[in-house]
């Protein structure tokens, strides 16, 4: 198992070099640049740059260089974590993203951490109680989950708990903890805020999970190692949790490690929506501005996330199922 998460590790660095090279063509496919992007909005709000300021600035930043040249002088950086350098903030692209892809690793943490602890238990019972009031209520909210876009949800939860429950419901922290040394209330502060966006975001991977969940139970109860486990006397209890509830696992594991690049784009949305600090808003500010090295950086980590949570899902399954192995 060693050999083969080294070997996968490495295997990621050429796959990341080809997805940095992907993702900085598609990023300068439109026309221009940076600086005619500023230019069109300074003439949109009355001011103006003249054709030669622009081109100063451009020749400053290497904008005037071969597309090839900019590659290289930005992914050279990468060892060294230096991304490059946002043209709008004026700043090191770390120092400008670092904050937010920590928030978005969090936050897509804890969606998946609730969507699991929420679609398991409920799969296994629909499973174990098939056509129930319970399953048939439970196949109802994950239908519902599954048709409700999570941006409405969003706008749902900005109704009901910032106005009919007068709570504090954007952003990461309240007001009062904005600038506050970190505190246990701060913390409990920052909790408080993260499990809305958390909730809304594993909602609608939650209610597919509990029918993967479900199904794949189905299937277990139905196999001839089940009927053995059962005439060697193990009660029904200890059959469904060791044999029947493990052996459906592993299509849920699997489905999770892909739910990774839903929930990395759906939390753009919520970014924006719940004014929460993830990768959303400005990423989407950076594609506007055509400001390369910022969303660069962001397809880059989030590839690589996406890359890592394949891999930590690979483990899993082998934890899972003794016949899995890895060479």
């Amino acid at each position: 198992m060693f050999t083969y998460v080294i070997r996968r590790l490495l295997s990621m660095i050429p796959m990341l070099l080809v997805i940095s090279f992907v993702s900085f063509a598609i990023i300068e496919l439109p026309e221009g640049d940076y600086m005619t992007t500023l230019q069109a909005v300074q003439g949109t709000s009355g001011g103006g740059m003249s054709n030669e300021t622009a081109q100063l600035l451009r020749e400053r930043y290497g904008l005037n260089q071969p597309f090839l040249i900019r590659y290289v002088k930005w992914i050279q950086g990468f060892p060294v974590g230096d991304f490059g350098y946002s043209f709008e903030w004026s700043t090191g692209v770390w120092a400008l993203i670092g904050d937010r892809i920590m928030y978005t690793i969090l936050l897509g943490t804890a969606s998946i951490v609730i969507m699991v602890l929420i679609a398991i238990p409920i799969g296994v019972y629909s499973a174990t109680h098939r056509y129930s009031l319970g399953d048939v209520v439970f196949s109802a909210i994950a239908f519902l989950g599954l048709s409700i876009p999570g941006f409405l949800l969003g706008l749902l939860w900005i109704y009901f708990g910032g106005i009919v429950l007068g709570l504090n419901v954007l952003g990461a922290q309240s007001p009062e903890f904005a600038n506050a040394p970190m505190s246990a209330a701060k913390a409990w502060d920052f909790f408080l805020h993260i499990w809305p966006p958390a909730i809304i975001l594993g909602l609608a991977s939650t209610a597919q999970l509990m029918r993967i969940m479900r199904n794949g139970m189905l299937d277990t109860l139905n196999q001839q190692f089940v009927t053995t486990a059962r005439a060697k006397g193990l009660t029904e209890k200890r059959v469904i949790n060791k044999y029947v509830a493990r052996s459906a696992l592993n299509p849920v594991v699997s489905v999770v490690a892909l739910e990774v690049p839903k929930i990395i784009s759906s939390s753009i949305l919520i970014g924006v929506v719940l004014s929460v600090p993830t990768t959303g808003p400005l990423f989407l500010r950076a594609l506007q501005s055509q400001d390369m090295y910022v969303a660069g950086t962001f397809l880059m980590l989030m590839s690589l996330m996406l890359l890592f949570s394949n891999l930590i899902a690979d483990i899993i399954l082998a934890w899972l199922d003794p016949r899995i192995t890895y060479t």
